[in-house]
């Protein structure tokens, strides 16, 4: 059976990210394996970091430190589901912390330049409504804001 992975580039930062998502996220990333540059390797220097392992949300990735050649761009986001404004709060604040950047909509770049999404679980559902007036209520909402605020969106998707 095939599966699938992502792979994150990184200049020469993969370790010190990787620890900053364990740190970030706690028990729902796991740091695993590493690989180190060998002798007369083209890409580092011998012994410094190559990869690193880790999962995340259960979803298995890898960073590489793959020198200035890389950089990320708003194509490609991780997009983290919460439950509860707390959660949106804390994920935010410590994605934009040290040099991150709050973006809009739910969007920010972390002090890496990776793109996040951090969103109401409940959002998805909500945009996908049956009641297209709902759903556009919903849309426009998100479109007036930087971090998500829940209970504003839950109020706009109620609201008859």
């Amino acid at each position: 059976m095939s599966s699938l992975s992502t792979c994150l580039c990184f200049d020469y930062e993969a370790e010190d990210a990787v620890a900053f998502y364990a740190a970030v996220f706690g028990d729902d990333c796991r740091v695993g394996s590493f690989t180190r540059y060998g002798e007369n390797e083209i890409g580092g220097a011998a012994g410094s970091m190559r990869t690193v392992s880790f999962t995340l949300f259960g979803q298995p990735c890898l960073a590489v430190n793959g020198g200035p050649h890389f950089a990320f761009n708003d194509s490609v986001s991780f997009i983290v589901h919460c439950d509860t404004q707390a959660d949106i709060d804390r994920l935010w604040a410590a994605l934009t912390a040290d040099g991150g950047q709050p973006v809009r909509c739910g969007w920010l770049k972390d002090k890496f330049g990776l793109p996040w999404q951090i969103v109401p679980r409940q959002l998805g559902e909500w945009m996908q409504d049956a009641d297209p007036a709902r759903a556009q209520r919903v849309m426009q909402a998100v479109l007036g804001m930087v971090k998500l605020d829940l209970a504003t969106l839950k109020q706009v998707y109620e609201q008859d």
